[in-house]
């Protein structure tokens, strides 16, 4: 496959038919580890002016998701490997579902669709996450809200403090849903 890098971050196929099998994935987990948000993208779609977007994204444990919501979009995330939990929020951050995923269970859930303008963020709890993700064209970055309340992706103390808090809450609201 050849890719084009956009950024540190982001890199498109300039394949007609884009095909992505584990020796891209390993190269991709290798970029994700050599940049400073700890996250790559790979764009199945050929410009941010698409309809579509379809991305294979990897984050490494250490990726900070400041929550957010998309106002006017569905999102959907299918994941390949890795196990997470997707954190929905209400506008004050109370947290309202909690999407446990995993890709080394028969039990786990590999995919959501968000249809609604939910906040939410990701926990990842292996080394490296792999999902693919599709959501609506054309990008318009006002069309992301980023929540008041969660910390912003430049202070790396006040990310690590929300992180240890939301992870305990998360397993709070967890151990009620058992």
């Amino acid at each position: 496959m050849r890719i084009t890098q956009f950024n540190e971050e982001v890199f498109y196929s300039d394949d007609k038919i884009v095909k992505v099998g584990r020796s891209e994935i390993e190269l991709l987990k290798q970029k994700a580890l050599s940049n400073k948000r700890k996250r790559v993208r790979l764009c199945a779609h050929r410009s941010t002016d698409d309809k579509l977007h379809e991305m294979l994204i990897i984050h490494t444990k250490d990726t900070y998701i400041r929550p957010h919501k998309h106002l006017n979009k569905s999102e959907s995330f299918h994941l390949i490997e890795g196990v997470v939990d997707v954190v929905v929020f209400d506008d004050e951050g109370a947290i309202t579902d909690v999407i446990s995923m995993c890709n080394i269970s028969p039990s786990c859930l590999f995919y959501y669709r968000m249809s609604d303008p939910y906040f939410h963020t990701l926990i990842i709890r292996s080394e490296f996450l792999v999902f693919h993700e599709i959501t609506s064209g054309p990008f318009d970055r006002k069309q992301t809200v980023f929540a008041p309340w969660a910390p912003d992706e430049t202070d790396s103390a006040a990310q690590a403090v929300f992180l240890k808090q939301l992870s305990q809450s998360v397993d709070g609201f967890l151990s009620l849903q058992k």
